[in-house]
């Protein structure tokens, strides 16, 4: 690929829709630390950078800064929020505390001559999110947007292409926000838009095969979306020296496990089934903590799959599933731990692999999805629905039993049967074992039964998302065969909580 976005990472809890917004215009983006140098940045030739927001205050000395040197290259920049704000105080600009902070959706008044703002209604609603603003501009800035409580909400250099916007047009609830990042991209940067997934199936296939040379590999198949378009990338590049190991380790949901195997038996690829449940089962016991209880799982995947290695004789190369999301959310240099994820928090230090290869490491579930039909995966696998490692471990709070995991396996499938009879699917839906009792009466008897919680989302990225509106006869109806058939639950709590400030997972 010879165009590539950089996008440079102040702490913002957005720059992952950020540089997804960019990759769908078909222009290659990455993530890199806000202090990255000016010199490293050229070698990388980038076409633009685009500088996050954050949740500092500019003017500290505390607060992350960019390498001045970087608005010196000759490069597009395109500041949002924090990002703006950055540039414009380096850059010789005043930046302060403002009178009335703005956050949600606010009127927005915008200067159509610039090329930022080209096809851009002139009162729009933006999404803003600050409670300092820009006081006065460098040299050579002028103002091209503006709202009643934000005397410059937009900024342009056009003779050193240089722009910035206090609110964030990466996020939904701004009009128009994915054409200002185009025009951005194809009117400022000047991009074609040649990042195309064949090519990335390709370069990773050239990849993997110069790292293994004529060593075998071992993949860690969990039978989710992300390890079975590991598992069919690899099988391309390697076949012959790709080992699918699944490890049943009984946190799956009703009969998958069952499913996995017969899928994966029919491939042309060496399929091992491992039945690990009592094994797992005792390691969290006792357990209550979620992070705990990942990574301790994420730790005992990693042995199981070490043990097997041996079993096979001298393999020094591990293969995980692992996407972008994922390595964002086990938190960065900059970033904060929002969760580990078993295949990024819960590896040990003392890996007994030589290499971990993780081709998908860079890619984003939508994306994940595309290259899995490109790869050939039936439709019914590539398109379902997340399910994170730990499983149902996760999914049931506090302390793990095995009762707890029968109870929730029936709950869970209830909830998928019914909501699989919607024209209308939610992008994800699960039940959850609370670990609370509540009060009931089933027949003429009180009873003092387990309360499920269910989940279900509308997303497009599984970086942000909205909890899904299900017409109240459909919940109903589920939750009258979750309590009519599962006796240990007398109560069913519908999650109406978005992301943020709730994750897709309660724990």
């Amino acid at each position: 690929m010879s165009e590539r976005v950089i996008v440079l990472d102040f702490g913002g809890q957005y720059k992952e829709l950020i540089a997804r917004a960019v990759r769908e215009f078909n222009v290659y983006s990455e993530i890199k630390p806000g202090y990255t140098s000016a010199a490293e940045i050229k070698k990388l030739s980038p076409i633009g950078i685009i500088l996050t927001g954050g949740p500092n205050s500019v003017y500290l000395d505390s607060a992350p800064k960019c390498d001045i040197e970087i608005f010196r290259l000759g490069i597009p920049i395109l500041g949002i929020c924090y990002g703006m704000q950055m540039m414009c105080y380096v850059l010789g600009g005043q930046v302060v505390s403002g009178i009335k902070s703005e956050y949600g959706k606010i009127k927005a008044r915008f200067n159509n001559n610039s090329p930022l703002f080209q096809d851009i209604s002139q009162n729009s609603s933006v999404l803003m999110s600050h409670t300092d603003c820009v006081k006065s501009l460098p040299v050579g800035f002028e103002c091209i947007g503006s709202t009643d409580n934000c005397d410059i909400a937009a900024c342009e250099n056009k003779e050193t292409n240089l722009y910035g916007v206090q609110f964030h047009p990466e996020v939904k609830h701004t009009d128009g926000g994915k054409t200002i990042l185009k025009n951005f991209l194809y009117g400022v940067c000047g991009v074609s838009g040649d990042y195309k997934l064949d090519d990335y199936i390709d370069a990773q296939i050239k990849e993997i095969r110069q790292k293994l040379g004529n060593e075998r590999i071992l993949l860690a198949l969990s039978g989710g979306v992300d390890s079975s378009v590991c598992a069919a990338l690899l099988a391309k590049a390697v076949p012959n020296q790709l080992f699918c190991v699944f490890v049943d380790h009984g946190f799956m949901r009703l009969n998958e496990g069952d499913e996995i195997e017969r899928i994966f038996s029919e491939k042309k690829l060496n399929f091992i089934r491992l039945n690990a449940q009592s094994r797992f089962l005792s390691k969290i016991k006792g357990f209550s903590d979620p992070e705990q209880k990942r990574k301790i799982i994420g730790e005992e995947f990693i042995r199981v799959f070490e043990e097997e290695a041996k079993k096979l004789g001298n393999i020094k190369f591990l293969a995980q599933g692992t996407i972008y999301p994922d390595i964002i959310e086990s938190g960065g240099e900059i970033g904060e731990v929002i969760k580990s994820h078993h295949n990024v928090g819960g590896i040990p230090e003392n890996l007994a692999f030589e290499q971990i290869i993780e081709p998908l490491a860079g890619l984003f579930k939508d994306e994940v999805r595309i290259l899995g039909k490109k790869l050939g995966l039936p439709k019914s696998l590539v398109e379902r629905q997340p399910f994170p490692g730990p499983g149902l471990a996760i999914r049931i709070i506090g302390k793990v039993t095995k009762k707890k995991l029968e109870i929730l396996r029936l709950a869970d499938y209830i909830f998928c049967d019914e909501i699989s009879k919607l024209k209308k699917k939610p992008e994800q839906y699960f039940a959850v074992f609370t670990d609370i009792h509540s009060v009931g009466v089933k027949g003429d008897s009180r009873t003092y039964g387990c309360v499920a919680a269910l989940r279900a989302v509308t997303t497009n990225d599984f970086m942000t998302c909205e909890y899904a509106v299900i017409p109240h006869k459909i919940l109903s109806q589920i939750s009258m065969r979750i309590i009519n058939e599962i006796k240990e639950i007398s109560r069913v709590v519908y999650d109406i909580t978005g992301k943020p400030p709730a994750t897709v997972e309660w724990e």
